[in-house]
């Protein structure tokens, strides 16, 4: 008798191709893809903040050249990889909502926390100022500093990262607003 794994929970990816103002490049969306992964893995309803963070880390080096050096950027993950195994289990079943923007109640982000929602949203809205009609890992890294409740946030200053030096280092590594 052979022993089977267990069945992995499956979540129906959300469309967000339709979404009004989400316009994201094939980069992010990967990040997103990987994010939502992350949380699967992580037995969470919805990506949060902090997968996206970590997902970003990853998957782009213009993200890694935002930090202050290898030191700094090792913390952020440590506290990132740790999430599952201590650090970040009081989130588990929680939707993250920091309250930066109303909660998202009509469905179209589905799958995001409210948090992850107004982050994609700022970071078209940096997409859109810059003269871009697709949203980058920076816009989305700028976005996510931006929100000082939101999960990714406290983990960056839990890993004593100052997150507006942060969305400062962005438009200089950048060049843009």
């Amino acid at each position: 008798m052979q022993n089977r794994p267990p069945l992995t929970p499956r979540q129906p990816a959300p469309d967000h191709s339709a979404e009004p103002g989400i316009g994201l490049a094939d980069a992010l969306a990967a990040v997103v893809t990987s994010a939502r992964r992350r949380a699967l893995r992580d037995g969470d309803r919805q990506i949060d903040t902090a997968h996206l963070l970590h997902s970003l880390i990853e998957s782009d080096p213009e993200v890694r050249a935002a930090f202050d050096g290898g030191p700094q950027l090792a913390r952020v993950l440590g506290y990132l990889v740790q999430r599952s195994i201590g650090y970040g289990l009081r989130w588990q079943g929680a939707v993250e909502d920091s309250g930066a923007t109303p909660s998202v109640t009509d469905g179209r982000a589905e799958g995001w926390s409210p948090s992850v929602a107004s982050a994609m949203a700022g970071a078209s809205r940096r997409a859109r100022d810059c003269g871009r009609e697709q949203a980058g890992a920076l816009d989305l890294l700028a976005a996510l500093a931006a929100d000082p409740g939101s999960r990714a946030v406290e983990v960056l200053e839990r890993a004593g990262v100052d997150a507006a030096l942060l969305a400062s280092r962005i438009v200089q590594v950048s060049g843009r607003g």
